[in-house]
């Protein structure tokens, strides 16, 4: 599926849902896998919900209609969007990245672990990234289904060391 008709598809689910919308718009980097369609509306609450839960099904949806719409023989890349409400995505990572960086510097002060709130897998995921190259910090995901969560661990020299 194009990006054009993705766009479309977006236009057309949201127009069903009753939903008013000022216009959504495709934003692609080269060499980024992924590419965010946005929306721009009033009714972004209703889009967004608690916690960005309704965006998670939208997004869900979308995707869904995406991979029928590019048959049984289109691989994965085909579907490798996400939708954006009113840059909504956008301070929710800018929000997780500052949350990790707080918390592993308090991993780090205090030398001890510390356990974080659970989070979606993709939250998960840019923690684990963002902190990926702290030579004194391990990342772990423990906990099942929506309890799993990161626990952001010092691993920077013994609890007793002087510094």
């Amino acid at each position: 599926m194009n990006h054009e008709t993705t766009k479309k598809t977006i236009e057309e689910l949201l127009s069903a849902m009753g939903v008013r919308f000022t216009a959504v718009n495709y934003a692609g980097s080269p060499g980024v896998s992924h590419v965010c369609f946005t929306i721009e509306s009033d009714d972004s609450a209703l889009l967004i919900g608690g916690k960005g839960e309704n965006l998670g099904a939208l997004n869900y949806v979308v995707r869904k209609i995406a991979a029928k719409a590019a048959g049984p023989g289109a691989g994965k890349d085909t579907v490798k969007f996400f939708v954006d409400v009113n840059g909504y995505h956008a301070k929710a990572l800018d929000s997780i990245k500052t949350k990790a960086q707080i918390m592993s510097e308090r991993a780090r002060s205090f030398k001890v672990d510390i356990e974080l709130e659970p989070m979606s897998s993709y939250e998960r995921m840019l923690i684990h990234s963002y902190l990926e190259g702290a030579p004194d910090i391990k990342t772990e995901s423990v906990g099942e289904g929506p309890a799993r969560r990161i626990v952001i661990k010092y691993v920077g020299g013994s609890a007793g060391e002087e510094l």
